[in-house]
């Protein structure tokens, strides 16, 4: 007797297909290479993961691989926002921002005369940082149809100690949390005509949800970033180095530091593997490689029946509507990732997901309030890697049920849905979420 196919529960057990970890579990459950590399593959792996953990050191110095960072930048390395390719934590109350970054700019779009587009707080030895991020809290509390009391809070961020000046008057200012890591090549390896059939940029259906692809300036496709900003992870790449580290690459030799910031632009450059740029082609290469073949960790507890009542759930309320929960991939450099069946509840699209989430900065032709979706596969994991689960762009949700509430715009319908379940209903939609 032939073998039934698996139930689609059952298929998504195997978030990333062929390439998930069955084994990625516990504290360190992001850190596996995708399960079908080739040996080649998986030795670059090794390699582009230790480069992503080393720290960079100043210019000039005794290495020749690692010298160059700054002189102005946020981390030394890529794990410091990274932790274990995990979620980047939200401070607490009153404290600094260390696992994200603070994007800058005037109500147009361009950016600060004086600090750039993005805050750099740190500095090598003879240097000073531009400015401390310090975020505070403030708590908005409500209550669900049926009684329930619920808080969410908001962010309120000050830039204390501007070394270079004052900053733009008016200034917009954007927390962005670095994200989860897994999966970022199979992202990569979808289809644009894929991401042009979800997209419904004028809701021709009518169903009140009119996601958009992000195109650039070149042409090319966003999918990565919390805007879409990068088409491909070379690109993505290299901007954190830009960015967040100061370095320079063959892909972005325009140095971060502003015309204002003339101590900055005369600093040395590293002159890695003799190469032109800071990163090495070498280098380079190895992290790309590193981070398109990060495994997405294995569901659990797919047949629950509580889980598959929230499954369920998750449905009928819309949130697929834009966590879209089956991609199939094409072409990669990484023949593993080629023709996945993926399950990453995300459509990489922009929607508008209202005032309350619009921080005000502009990014290109992107809206205030649009946010790309962000993939939901590794999210039930993040307290065990992270030990925290601060989601949304700038860590405001401490969990999943206050990042569902914080959606409006083109979510309100599925937040207003999910605020008429049950409390034992909405339980459920969260025990789901749990098992990505």
């Amino acid at each position: 007797m032939p073998l039934l196919p698996p139930e689609p529960y059952e298929r998504e057990a195997f978030s990333g297909g062929e390439t998930t970890n069955i084994l990625a579990v516990g504290s360190l459950a992001f850190t596996f290479p995708a399960n079908n590399l080739d040996r080649d593959n998986e030795r670059r792996f090794f390699s582009g993961n230790a480069f992503f953990n080393q720290a960079w050191v100043a210019s000039p110095s005794t290495t020749t691989a690692r010298d160059g960072v700054g002189p102005l930048f946020h981390a030394r390395s890529c794990s410091v926002c990274h932790f274990r390719d995990g979620r980047g934590e939200a401070p607490e109350d009153g404290e600094l921002i260390t696992e994200g970054i603070v994007k800058l700019g005037l109500p147009g779009g361009a950016p600060d005369p004086i600090y750039g587009d993005q805050l750099q707080p740190f500095a090598i030895d003879g240097f000073d940082g531009e400015a401390l991020p310090r975020v505070r809290w403030v708590e908005e509390p409500g209550t669900y149809p049926d009684g329930t009391p619920y808080s969410l809070r908001r962010p309120e961020l000050t830039l204390e100690e501007p070394f270079y000046g004052p900053f733009a008057d008016p200034l917009q200012t954007g927390i962005r949390m670095a994200p989860i890591m897994v999966g970022l090549g199979l992202l990569e390896a979808i289809r644009v005509e894929d991401l042009e059939a979800l997209a419904d940029p004028n809701d021709s259906d009518g169903d009140g949800v009119s996601g958009r692809i992000r195109r650039l300036e070149d042409g090319r496709v966003g999918r990565f970033g919390w805007r879409a900003g990068a088409p491909d992870l070379v690109a993505q790449t290299a901007n954190a180095f830009n960015g967040d580290m100061g370095l320079l690459t063959n892909v972005r030799l325009d140095n971060p530091c502003t015309d204002a910031q003339t101590e900055c632009l005369d600093a040395p450059q590293g002159i890695n593997d003799g190469d032109t740029s800071e990163v090495g082609e070498r280098i380079f290469e190895a992290i790309v490689i590193y981070m398109r073949t990060l495994a997405v960790p294995a569901r659990r507890s797919v047949d629950d029946p509580e889980v598959l009542m929230g499954r369920t759930l998750v449905e009928d309320i819309g949130c697929v509507n834009c966590h879209a929960q089956t991609l199939i991939t094409g072409d990669s450099p990484i023949p593993a990732l080629v023709g996945q069946r993926i399950y990453p509840y995300t459509d990489l699209l922009l929607h508008d997901l209202g005032p309350d989430l619009a921080d005000g900065h502009i990014e290109g032709d992107v809206e205030p309030g649009e946010w790309r979706t962000p993939p939901l596969w590794g999210a039930g994991l993040v307290d065990d890697v992270n030990g925290h689960q601060h989601f949304l762009h700038d860590g405001r949700a401490r969990g999943f049920e206050e990042a569902i509430l914080w959606h409006g715009g083109e979510a309100a319908q599925s937040r207003d849905a999910f605020m008429d379940l049950s409390s034992e209903e909405r339980a459920l939609v969260i025990r789901f979420l749990e098992t990505l």
